[in-house]
């Protein structure tokens, strides 16, 4: 399974879920390649921040090229994970054309909304190549028990994607986690960011 994380608008959180879900398949005992694709590189800071043993690989490809060499990279893996860049570029859409999956994460914010059109316009034009190409909104970041974390899915509802039922909610343990280079469930094995991230995974299994 190939997952590209895409969104033209930068701070949705894209590289928090990127890291998440790739430790959340290598947990299982997979072994998961996570692509960073994005030139600021925050992956990678991830991986450097990282004082204990790696739970998957991460190697920076913020190139144009992932769709060409994406199939001799991954050879050795059950699963790859791409952390795509923040705009809309030729980038962009070689990690959207190297993907099974592009998952989209979306803040509850009216922006986060209005700016997914552009990447849903990019999904829907490499369709036209690949038309087996799975894409569906996440959303990241939710605050609980406000009216737009409630009403998020329905906004969503007006684009061509469907939206996966896993939710992600605010917490700052994602960025306790990230600081130190770990994924939320070596913190909280048992807690409810842990939780989410493995509704989500299961979510995204179901895709293939």
């Amino acid at each position: 399974m190939i997952v590209g994380l895409l969104n033209q608008k930068g701070g949705v959180g894209k590289t928090t879920l990127a890291v998440n879900i790739a430790a959340s398949l290598a947990r299982s005992g997979d072994r998961v390649l996570l692509i960073d694709a994005d030139p600021q590189g925050s992956s990678l800071d991830w991986a450097a921040a990282r004082e204990v043993e790696p739970l998957f690989s991460v190697v920076g490809l913020p190139r144009a090229t992932i769709h060409k060499e994406i199939g001799a990279l991954g050879r050795d893996y059950d699963h790859i994970i791409i952390d795509g860049p923040p705009r809309v570029t030729d980038l962009a859409r070689s990690a959207i054309m190297a993907a099974d999956m592009v998952l989209v994460p979306v803040q509850p914010s009216p922006y986060d909304i209005w700016a997914a059109d552009e990447v849903v316009k990019l999904i829907e034009e490499a369709r036209v190549y690949k038309d087996s190409l799975a894409a569906a909104f996440v959303v990241n970041r939710k605050i609980a028990n406000t009216a737009i974390g409630r009403d998020v899915g329905e906004a969503l509802a007006g684009y061509s994607l469907p939206t996966l039922a896993a939710t992600i909610t605010q917490r700052v343990i994602f960025a306790e986690a990230a600081a130190r280079g770990l994924a939320v469930h070596e913190l909280e094995p048992n807690g409810p960011a842990t939780a989410e991230i493995e509704a989500v995974t299961a979510e995204l299994k179901e895709y293939r």
